[in-house]
């Protein structure tokens, strides 16, 4: 066996039926053959004896030198197979042919005259599972319940009398049942015994009446219960040609044998094997000796191989455009020593395919500079050295990432190149001609878009023959059969091949000659002017080319089209273009009018709705801004417009490098044209170069985004697990965690779980009446407070996390704080010069942003099957507190799903996530992976994708390898395998070099076989200097060293210096001697290595990550609330709910759940008026935020008149000339006007959620909201209308009618809200929550619904199509949403392959669905509703298909 035979490429289809025998005398297992003769452990086969007789003739005919020759006929080949094949199938119905006991109870309950027969006991009892006594057969179910599940109920199914025989025998076919795994038990789950007893058997009718003795009407019985006997031929056919398959290609003679073999290809769907990483791609991954990133990061230059001059320019390239960023931190005088080292990180990832991780660790010498300099003499040590060594480091580890992603940069750009080379050769080799200007561009060019315009020179220069070229290929490869097609040249094409292009000549100057001059690169080019005039010289006959220019004044105007587009099309005018862009271009940004009516002062795109004049150099500082500006384009609402600030200035500076400095009439005519030339020319480039400089700064816009997600990802992720007091570093705490979720603070129950620090969840439950009593009021405490005690004293947990999504949690975390103090609840210090030391029990306010993605999701239903989700959510909380790194490495690709950057929507997903992989492979490898933790739990497994040189898919191959070695691996070495040792390689040895030293191996002093340094951050290539340094230390000379090795192994000297701990020796070393030796010796550079193994052998594998960070108060404040700086400050109007209204003060809440009070000089501007006249408890209102303390989640609001009458004013630090105030000023007019002429008095109702506007702004507003966020706005249909608008989903929206009822006037508000003409309601506000979130809750119930599907409804539909192609004697249904139709979802459905496809229109309604105008409280009793009336639909029908 080799490792490419683990890979998952074959699949193999096993009977049910080869199951394992035992010996009852032996207790062997025995397979059992197929194709056996016989029951009950009798077995016999004639034709395996004859296929083993003819084995041994074959076998002894070898072993006397014979080679044996098979003359069999085909045709009696295939007719000894046609014997076997029959024999096989009379044996298998002679082996089913006794009733089982199972069966004899159903018959003899349908006929009570029928006698069993005794059993016959056999000789060999085969083990096999008993069938769940309470349950009754499965009967095959006909019309009346085709879209029955067992969610109805187990005993309800058991009782019910089969009804409707005749009915269902009659309309038995492929779509007898609609999905049956819909809803099984209670839980959810199918049990295996259940499986069991629906398991076909293969009888027929007449053999089970004739062992029976049954009558007809009990054969019809039989027959409803067990189907005719024929369901399952197709099953048993599937089984013969697979055991003939496999007999064929026992058959080497047999040429369709050897094409017959199955692959994973062959049963499951290409995006089933991509999902699951088993693809022949995937395959040839796992199987090349290359790092698994490399190889996904270089697979589209696979087949590029550099030149030596190529990896030297590579080296300069990349070097330039990373010292950009570094020479303001690095000394000037370290630039070539800082291309060295760029140099050789590039060798090792190229030639050596060494990882970054790797070269940080392993090869840090090399971007690290080193040199003596003399030191300040110091009075007080007059015995120092005169000389110290000074280290600067060249490249950081995130500059090693950037050397990769420009090295494929770099190939792109040299395959572009290669392939313009290539194509310029066969142009030479076709016609023999010279272009100059290409042969001097084309090397030059050294990015992307340089080598852009090249390319597009040359095509524009070379039309024509590359048209030949072409078409002499397409001529070759079809042997001549193939024309050229005979089309008219392009106009260009046409006036270069024309007598015209005589008159672009005449202009004095070319193209190429005018772009040097404004290049201001090499001898300035004059230009000539010829003898004529232009007008005159364009009418010469040999300039006119009749019929296309047969007048001077078209020759004139195609010669100049001509030279303008030739400048167009120069490479080095576009260099120039560029150049001037990108150092005094400018950025106008202009609303339109669809952003006039949209971004208002609160929208998020009113920073640049008149922002002008901005440097495009500026915007690297400001990536965000402009991402901004180009998500505003996008959507319609603005116009970004690129300029160049100066011009008018510029066009006449390049007016002097075209033009002659001669001073007459003539030349003054040329002059002219060629200054509207150039014109022409600057008006393509001009927009040319606006859309391409566009498109690069939103590059370097999303890349700095995407850069600073990465840094901040990585501070996250920097953390070692929670340390409580007297704990190490790094060592894991035992967590109690608990929340609120978004309860009301005691109200609504608070979860909890205790984990270990195995991250076992090892109790969990819910406290209801936690609650701090008061003894001076006679208050006691609450229940579950004494059992908090309980928990805490018998788990002693060293922390208890906390958290959740409500401004209450807040009020949790307060009180617990309190109940910590008085039950003095404490926890173990861990101190082992005390250890009954103890210390108060710590409470942490936890990060929950991967808590909030794990609480839902597929893991933790998998994992934890019976808890609530709020119950996973404190799981996970305890989980972070103990690891934040696994929990992080858990989320995978979801790891997207958390905001590193508010700017982070703007960049696309794939971006940010390969920036987010390499800090995750930087901190696990920092971290390091113990491999056998790795093999058996799962969530270190989640590490071994992001470790140096893996990825995942040979991360599940080294898993699979270690596995069937035995489950665990002793040293690094086996990681490579040992045929000695039968060991298969898990890796290749390149890989291996890459990921061995991140894998440890915990130290084993007992087993001889373990090695120190496999638990430790030292290379395996570094062991010969750990073990130097360990003999040095330990001052052994050579003979000592030469006894302990030969006695112990080459480890020896390592274990004996750890035995006698001794490791602290190894800090008297001079490392600085060890690595002068290495580098003059051996030219290795080593010295920052010994300083590693110097540690490693101190401290194995030593924690590095910086201590837990505990949450700001700004962060805490935004996790409960949900709100930032910008979204929530003072000076806000915001609307509050009153809770309490006191004599002088009242009590509110915001919506984000903080609470406040105002204060009585706040209520009114009349003292004299109480509150209680002017507000009541519930009632909704307009406030100002006139305090507020994030940290305690505590505000003061005002309700006076004249403060809510102050707008908020936003401070803008804005220069001069920036923002368009004139424009602005005319636009706030014009929507004045707008609205004064509208002819409409605009109506204003007192609520939060009203807004004035017409239903397209109200769609516009809630584009960018919720799902079942809602507007209020006036109604089109009358002053006793209003109209309520809710997102429904993206995109789509429903627009409520609704009747104000008992109005006092035309601007009060009614006395009651009436809609649908059905639905009444008190207030808006209980029509808001009770009608239209009762609806938004149920949308999101459908959606969330397991047969929902989130694509159109013509998806769905072939979704259901490829379902019942797939499973053809299956029903299935689905459901999808109505765009078109707001509050309403399709139902689709196909009752079998042949079937039509059906849509049902299902309705939202106040909690409930409608369907057929019947309402149904949740999904679970519409799909129950949906089958019973489709069942009567069909026996109403006679069984017909509708």
């Amino acid at each position: 066996m080799s490792a490419r035979d683990l890979i998952s490429g074959e699949a193999e289809l096993d009977s049910q039926e080869e199951d394992e025998s035992f010996d009852e005398e032996t207790g062997e297992v025995k397979q059992k053959n197929r194709g056996a003769n016989g029951t009950n452990g009798h077995f016999e086969d004639s034709s395996e004896e004859e296929d083993d007789d003819d084995d041994e003739e074959a076998a002894a005919a070898i072993r006397k030198d014979f080679i044996v020759e098979d003359d069999e006929e085909p045709e009696e080949r295939e007719r000894r197979r046609r014997e076997r094949k029959k024999r096989r199938r009379e044996e298998r119905e002679e082996e089913e042919a006794g009733l089982d006991d199972e069966d004899l109870d159903l018959i003899g309950e349908a006929n009570p005259d029928f006698e069993r027969r005794a059993p016959s006991e056999p000789k060999l009892k085969r083990l096999k599972r008993g069938h769940k006594e309470d349950r009754d057969v499965q009967r095959r179910r006909g019309v009346d319940d085709i879209f029955d599940s067992d969610e109805e109920g187990e005993d309800d199914f058991r009782n019910q009398r089969p009804s409707h025989r005749a009915d269902a025998r009659n309309l038995q076919d492929e779509f007898a049942d609609f999905i049956e795994e819909d809803f099984d038990d209670e839980d959810g789950v199918v049990d295996d015994d259940d499986a069991d007893v629906a398991r076909p058997v293969g009888r027929t009718f007449n053999e089970l009446r004739e062992a029976a003795g049954l009558d007809e009407a009990a054969l019809e019985d039989m027959r409803e219960a067990f189907g005719d006997g024929n369901d399952y031929d197709w099953a048993l056919d599937l089984q013969d040609r697979e055991e003939d398959g496999e007999q064929r290609l026992m058959d080497s003679e047999d040429p369709e044998a050897l094409a017959k073999q199955l692959e994973l290809k062959d049963v499951f769907e290409p995006s089933q094997l991509a999902e699951r990483l088993l693809t022949d791609a995937d395959n040839d991954i796992r199987a090349a000796d290359v790092p698994e990133r490399f190889q996904l990061a270089r697979k589209p230059f696979k087949d590029l191989v550099l030149t030596a001059e190529q990896f030297k320019e590579e080296s300069v390239w990349i070097s330039i455009r990373i010292w950009d960023s570094k020479k303001k931190k690095l000394d000037p005088d370290l630039k070539d020593h800082f291309r060295k080292a760029v140099a050789k990180v590039l060798e090792f990832m190229v030639v050596d395919e060494y990882e970054v991780p790797f070269i940080f660790q392993h090869r840090k010498d090399y971007i690290i500079h080193s040199e003596r300099v003399a030191r300040t003499p110091d009075s007080t040590n007059p015995g120092a050295p005169a000389e110290e060594m000074v280290a600067v480091k060249l490249l950081e580890q995130s500059e090693l990432w950037k050397i990769f992603d420009l090295d494929l940069k770099f190939r792109a750009l040299i395959e572009k190149r290669n392939a313009l080379s290539d194509t310029y050769q066969k142009l030479q080799d076709a016609a023999d001609f010279r272009d100059e200007i290409f042969e001097e561009m084309l090397p030059a060019a050294d990015t992307i878009e340089e080598l852009q315009d090249v390319q597009d020179y040359f095509h524009f220069q070379h039309a024509s023959r590359l048209a030949d070229l072409a078409a002499l290929n397409a001529s070759s490869a079809t042997n001549g059969t193939q024309r050229r097609p005979g089309s008219s040249r392009a106009l260009f094409e046409r006036i270069r091949g024309s007598s015209v292009y005589g008159l672009v000549r005449a202009f004095g100057i070319t193209a190429d000659a005018f772009a040097q001059n404004a290049l201001k690169e090499g001898r300035r080019q004059y230009t000539e002017d010829p003898l004529d005039r232009p007008d005159d010289l364009a009418d010469k006959d040999h300039i006119m080319d009749p019929p296309d220019y047969s007048s001077g004044a078209q020759c004139l105007k195609a010669a100049k089209a001509m030279l303008a587009e030739e400048i167009f099309l120069s490479p080095k005018m576009r260099k120039v273009m560029r150049r001037e862009y990108y150092m005094d271009g400018v950025i106008d940004c202009f609303r339109t009018d669809k952003g006039l009516r949209r971004i208002d002062e609160n929208h998020p795109y009113y920073d640049f709705k008149y922002l002008r004049n901005q440097p495009i150099k500026e915007f690297g500082a400001r990536p965000d801004l402009f991402l901004k500006m180009i998500r505003a384009e996008e959507e319609g609402l603005a116009e970004i417009k690129i300029r160049l600030e100066n011009a008018e200035s510029f066009k006449k500076k390049l007016y002097s490098e075209i033009e002659s400095d001669n001073f007459s009439e003539i030349a003054d005519a040329w002059n002219r044209e060629r200054r509207e030339v150039l014109d022409m020319a600057l008006l393509k480039l001009n927009k040319t170069m606006a859309r391409l400089v566009k498109e690069n700064l939103k590059t370097v816009c999303e890349d700095e985004v995407a850069m600073r997600c990465r840094e901040e990802f990585s501070r996250r992720i920097d953390q070692a697990p929670y340390k409580p007091k007297g704990l190490q570093l790094g060592t894991t705490p035992k967590v109690l965690a608990m929340s609120n979720g978004a309860g009301a603070f005691m109200r609504e129950a608070i979860c909890w779980v205790y984990v270990d620090e195995e991250g076992r969840v090892l109790e969990n439950g819910k406290f209801t009446d936690l609650f701090i009593g008061d003894p001076d009021r006679g208050q006691s405490d609450g229940t579950d407070v004494e059992r908090l005690v309980e928990i805490v004293k018998h788990r002693q947990p060293d922390v208890i996390g906390l958290s959740g999504w409500s401004a209450d949690t807040r009020k949790l975390f307060k009180m617990l704080e309190e109940i910590v103090e008085r039950k003095d609840l404490r926890a173990q210090m861990n101190d082992p010069d005390d250890p009954g030391r103890t210390d108060r029990l710590e409470i942490v306010i936890v990060n929950d942003e991967v808590a909030r993605l794990y609480q839902t999701s597929p893991r933790a239903i998998m994992e934890h099957p019976g808890f609530a989700p709020l119950t996973n959510y404190c799981v996970a909380l305890a989980r972070y507190l103990q690891s934040p790194l696994k929990e992080y490495a858990a989320l995978s690709k979801d790891v997207i799903s958390i905001n590193m950057d508010p700017a982070q929507s703007y960049v696309p997903q794939d971006k940010i996530f390969k920036q987010l992989e390499t800090a995750m492979v930087d901190m696990i490898n920092i971290v390091g992976v113990s491999i056998n933790d790795a093999v058996v739990d799962s969530y270190t497994a989640n590490f071994l994708p992001y470790v140096c040189g893996l990825g995942p898919r040979k991360a599940q191959q080294m898993l699979k390898v270690i596995n069937v070695n035995g489950g665990a691996i002793t040293t690094r070495a086996q990681l490579v395998g040992d045929p000695d040792q039968q060991l298969l390689g898990a890796v290749g040895p390149r890989v291996w070099s890459n990921c061995s030293s991140f894998l440890y191996i915990e130290f084993d002093p007992v087993e001889q076989d373990s090695d120190y340094l496999d638990n430790t951050r030292v290379h395996p290539e570094d062991y010969d200097l750990g073990r130097k340094m360990a003999a040095d230390a330990l001052e052994l000379d050579e003979e000592d060293i030469e006894a302990e090795t030969s006695e112990n192994g080459s480890g020896a000297i390592v274990r004996k210096l750890v035995r006698d701990d001794q490791q602290d020796k190894v800090n008297d070393l001079i490392l600085e001697e060890y690595a002068e030796q290495l580098e003059k010796n051996f030219n290795q550079k080593k010295r920052a290595t010994l300083e590693n193994i110097r540690a490693e052998l101190q401290t194995p594998y030593e924690e590095l990550r910086s201590h837990f960070a505990l949450l700001s108060s700004e962060e805490i404040f935004t996790m409960f609330t949900g709100e930032t700086r910008d979204s929530l400050h003072e000076g806000m109007v915001v609307p509050i709910s009153i809770k309490k209204v006191g004599e002088d003060y009242i009590e509110a809440r915001m919506d984000c759940g903080i609470e406040g009070t105002v204060a009585a000089i706040e209520i009114s501007s009349r003292p004299e008026v109480s509150p209680r006249q002017l507000f009541q408890q519930f009632q909704t209102v307009q406030a100002k935020v006139t305090y507020l303390n994030r940290k305690t989640l505590a505000a003061g609001f005002s309700l006076r008149e004249e403060e809510l009458r102050i707008p908020e004013r936003k401070d803008y630090d804005r220069l001069p000339g920036e923002w368009d105030d004139s424009q602005e000023r005319a636009d706030k007019e014009s929507m004045k006007e707008k609205n004064d002429v509208s002819g409409r008095t605009q109506r204003v109702v007192k609520h939060p959620l009203f807004r004035p506007f017409n239903h397209a702004q109200a769609q516009e507003f809630l584009g960018s909201q919720g799902l079942g966020d809602v507007v209020i706005r006036p109604s089109s249909k009358g002053e006793d209308h209003l109209a309520v608008t809710w997102k429904v989903s993206d995109n789509i929206y429903q627009h409520i009618d609704v009747l104000e009822l008992g109005k006092s006037g035309q601007f009060s508000s009614g006395g009651a809200y009436k809609v649908g003409g059905k639905y009444t309601y008190t207030d808006l506000d209980e029509m808001i929550v009770n009608h239209v979130k009762a609806m938004a809750k149920k949308v999101d119930e459908m959606m969330m619904f397991e047969k929902y599907q989130s694509g159109s409804k013509a998806d769905t539909e072939r979704w259901l199509s490829t379902y019942t192609e797939a499973n053809p004697k299956r029903s299935v249904y689905a459901f999808c949403i109505d765009p078109k139709h707001p509050g309403y979802f399709f139902l689709c459905f196909k009752a079998g392959q042949h079937a039509q496809l059906q849509s049902w229109p299902v309705k939202v309604i106040p909690n409930a669905f409608e369907l057929m105008k019947n309402p149904y409280p949740d999904m679970r009793t519409l799909c129950n509703g949906f089958k019973t009336l489709y069942g009567n639909m069909m026996k109403g029908a006679g069984g017909r298909r509708r």
